[in-house]
């Protein structure tokens, strides 16, 4: 039926679809207050367990903390879109990290497996030398950090970078990515500690995920 829906919306007797207005972009205002508390928000968004992975990127000439390359640990990493090939992640505004990340242009996202917690604790520390000991290579599009015993990875230039309250939304354009054949549990965070997905089943799941099915 979807592949129908597509010939049929581009056949040259029908009439183009129009697009969906865009909804304004803003950050929240000094005089709304929020309907419930951050420890609450925290206690209850905490149930929806995510995967964990580590945005890199590479160093550049004119990095004011000297040319080095950058990186911290990310839980909020989605894809987004098929065509083209988007993904998404969140990062807060106060980040020390993201205006390293804004002024390389680009990042590899690095999917994290259920052995690397302590990798994803070293990126997680502010201020610290976060790639002393840790082995990579770079990432064949970016050139950003590629680390050893990932997952998968996915190399993008950045997109489009919108506001979301105390976030910001960084939208990557996906240049190459590449996955471990090897058949390993990710890493899981959910409630403030990690976990080890344990599979239920191998079948296909019946959806896309972020489909909207």
């Amino acid at each position: 039926m979807a592949a129908a829906a597509v010939r049929y919306l581009r056949s040259a007797d029908t009439p183009p679809v129009a697009a969906v207005p865009r909804p304004a972009l803003r950050c929240v205002g000094e005089d709304e207050r929020a309907p419930v508390g951050q420890a609450e928000f925290r206690r209850v968004l905490g149930n929806f367990a995510t995967g964990v992975a580590v945005v890199t990127a590479p160093a550049t000439d004119d990095d004011p903390q000297a040319p080095a390359p950058a990186g911290f640990a990310c839980q909020s990493f989605s894809s987004l879109s098929l065509d083209p090939p988007l993904v998404a992640f969140m990062v807060g505004r106060t980040s020390t990290t993201w205006p390293r990340i804004a002024r390389a242009g680009v990042f590899c996202v690095n999917v994290l497996s259920a052995g690397q917690g302590e990798l994803c604790r070293a990126f997680a520390v502010s201020g610290a030398d976060k790639f002393a000991g840790v082995s990579y290579d770079a990432a064949p599009a970016s050139g950003s950090p590629r680390l050893a015993g990932t997952l998968a990875w996915i190399d993008c230039t950045i997109h489009a970078v919108h506001t979301g309250g105390d976030h910001l939304i960084v939208v990557g354009h996906v240049d190459a990515l590449g996955a471990n054949d090897a058949d390993e549990p990710p890493l899981l965070f959910h409630k403030g500690r990690f976990l080890q997905a344990a599979p239920i089943t191998r079948g296909p799941l019946p959806f896309s995920p972020g489909s909207g099915a």
